[in-house]
C-alpha cells in the first residue's frame, strides 16, 4: 500500500517512515501503543481495541484519512497522532493535536516533527473557518506527562487552566448531607436518559471550556462500558431533572490496577436548584452506594478555578487531590 507521507523536519533515521491511517487494521496497534506509553507517562488508563474502535465510530470534526499521521520504524508503528476541532460556547474555536510516541523513540525529534505536522494541518483546516473567530491550539497532558509537557513548552504552549483529579477513601466517615425538601432521588428509567442528557448539557453551560455535546456523542456515551445509568444519582423536582451524578465503575481499570474504585463524575446542578446543598447530598449518597457495593474509594475531576465552588464542595466531603491535568493553549496567528 503506497500511503507514505513526507513531513517537514523529520529526523533522518534509517527505516523511519510516515503514513496515513489504514482503518480498522490500525486499531489493535493503536491500543498497544497507548499501553506502551502509560507506564512511562504515569497515566492510568485501560484502553483496548474495542475502546479505540468505539471512539473512531463517533469522531467529531475529524477525517482520519486526512487528519491522522502514523510513524513506523522498519514497518512497526512507533507513534500516531490526530487533529480535531470544536467550537466552544464562549465563541472560541479549539484545534486539538494529540498522539502517542513510544518511550523508546522519544527525545530524537520524531515527536516534534509530528506535532509540527499536526499544527500545520490545524492551520489548513482553520483556513476554511471564519477569520473573526478566536482560534487556539489546545493539548491537555496530565502533570506526570513530563515528555509531552516539555515538548509543548518548547513549542510555545502556555497553561490556560488546571483540572484537579481527586480521590476519596470510603473508609472515612461520611458527612451529613440531607436532601432539600420537595426533591426526590429515584432510579433512572430508559425514557429518562435523553432528558438527563439534555438537562446536563444545559447545566454545564456555565462552565469554562464547554460546548454542548452533540447527537454523535450521545450515541457514543450509550455504547460506552461507562454508561451505567443504574448507578446514577438523579434528583427530581416532579418531572424536572434538578441535579445528577453520572456514577460508573471502570471494571477493566479496577482489575488492572487492583483496586475497588467507583467514579462520581459528571456532577451538575441546573440553575434553579443551585445553592441548596443538592450536589453535596447526591455525592454523599453516591459514596454510600459505592461503599455498599464493596468499593473502597471514589474519584472525580474538577476544574480548579470553577466559579461555583465545586473544589471546596469536594474537599468538604473528603476528596483529596492526587494529580492535575493541565490545559495548554497556543494562539493561532
Amino acid at each position: 500500500m503506497n500511503d507514505l507521507i513526507v513531513i517537514p523536519n523529520a529526523p533522518s533515521i534509517q527505516g523511519l517512515t510516515f503514513r496515513h491511517f489504514r482503518g480498522e487494521e490500525d486499531y489493535a496497534t493503536m491500543a498497544d501503543l497507548i499501553a506502551a506509553c502509560k507506564g512511562k507517562d504515569g497515566v492510568e488508563r485501560s484502553t483496548d481495541t474495542n475502546d479505540v474502535a468505539r471512539t473512531y465510530r463517533h469522531l467529531i470534526n475529524c477525517d482520519p484519512q486526512t487528519d491522522m499521521l502514523f510513524a513506523e520504524l522498519d514497518g512497526k508503528v512507533i507513534a500516531y497522532g490526530r487533529i480535531w476541532w470544536e467550537n466552544l460556547l464562549d465563541g472560541i474555536r479549539l484545534y486539538h493535536p494529540f498522539g502517542f510516541l513510544h518511550p523508546d523513540w522519544r527525545g530524537i525529534g520524531i515527536g516534534n516533527a509530528m506535532f509540527e505536522a499536526a499544527e500545520l494541518r490545524a492551520y489548513n483546516i482553520s483556513g476554511e473557518h471564519p477569520k473573526e473567530t478566536a482560534k487556539f491550539l489546545q493539548v491537555e497532558p496530565q502533570d506526570s506527562e513530563k515528555d509531552l509537557i516539555s515538548l509543548l513548552e518548547r513549542r510555545g504552549y502556555k497553561p490556560a487552566r488546571y483540572e484537579t483529579h481527586m480521590v476519596r477513601d470510603l473508609a472515612e466517615p461520611f458527612p451529613e448531607a440531607p436532601m432539600p425538601a420537595g426533591l426526590e432521588v429515584r432510579p433512572v428509567q430508559p425514557n429518562d436518559v435523553r432528558l438527563i442528557f439534555d438537562a446536563s448539557n444545559e447545566a454545564f453551560r456555565d462552565h469554562w471550556g464547554i460546548r454542548d455535546l452533540n447527537e454523535n456523542e450521545f450515541k457514543m456515551q450509550k455504547e460506552s462500558p461507562e454508561f451505567q445509568p443504574e448507578l446514577w444519582k438523579v434528583a427530581w423536582d416532579s418531572d424536572q431533572m434538578a441535579s445528577v451524578v453520572h456514577n460508573f465503575i471502570d471494571h477493566k481499570e479496577n482489575k488492572e490496577y487492583q483496586r475497588k474504585r467507583g467514579y462520581t463524575e459528571g456532577i451538575c446542578t441546573r440553575r434553579p436548584w443551585r445553592k441548596m446543598g443538592l450536589a453535596r447530598s447526591l455525592l454523599v449518597q453516591s459514596m454510600q452506594m459505592f461503599k455498599d457495593m464493596g468499593m473502597t474509594e471514589t474519584a472525580l475531576r474538577v476544574d480548579f478555578e470553577n466559579l461555583s465552588g465545586a473544589l471546596r464542595l469536594y474537599e468538604g466531603v473528603g476528596y483529596r487531590k492526587v494529580m492535575q491535568q493541565i490545559y495548554y493553549r497556543k494562539a493561532m496567528e
